[in-house]
């Protein structure tokens, strides 16, 4: 596989992962050094593992990554997503404090879900001889550089549009998960 075909693989497989640091950046104000770190390490670190793992899965799970992937894809992301939508509401008719999602199982389910698509790849590329570590890396890489940016961004926008853009962010995660169930094979 050649670089460019390989950045675009990378930058594309990132832009889920970007769309969800773009509304976790809206809810954090401030965002911290830790949670940039996190967030972009966590987000990279499952999109670079995951097409290893596809790749070693081989034939054995292909029914698995065509059929079920899309499915635990929109479940996780409609879960935060809704999440993020009804926080939104209640932490600005009751002063809820908002939660942080670079921390415990909802970063860990937001890995899994901005990163299984990832899978399929390595999966793919297991049926095209490609060796899997290099691509892993720059796609992990790119993944994780594309977190904090979004991030970063996003915490711009939150600061211009408030909460509204906080609900926002959760119908983005939900959107992306139907975009996501739609397009399966």
């Amino acid at each position: 596989m050649d670089l460019l075909t390989l950045i675009g693989v990378a930058v594309a497989l990132a832009m889920d992962a970007f769309a969800v640091a773009l509304s976790a950046g809206v809810l954090l104000n401030p965002i911290t050094g830790r949670q940039l770190f996190r967030l972009g390490f966590h987000f990279g670190l499952f999109q670079g593992g995951m097409p290893v793992i596809g790749w070693l899965a081989g034939v054995g799970l292909k029914q698995f990554v065509t059929v079920y992937a899309p499915w635990i894809a929109f479940t996780l992301l409609t879960f935060v997503g809704g999440k993020m939508i009804y926080e939104a509401i209640t932490n600005h008719n009751e002063g809820i404090e908002r939660r942080d999602p670079t921390r415990g199982a909802t970063m860990v389910m937001l890995s899994i879900a901005t990163s299984i698509d990832a899978l399929a790849v390595g999966f793919s590329l297991s049926l095209l001889g490609v060796a899997i570590w290099i691509p892993a890396v720059v796609i992990g890489i790119i993944t994780a550089a594309l977190t904090v940016a979004g991030m970063l961004l996003g915490r711009k926008i939150g600061t211009i549009w408030g909460g509204r853009v906080e609900a926002l962010g959760g119908i983005v995660l939900i959107s992306i998960g139907l975009k996501i169930l739609l397009q399966a094979p």
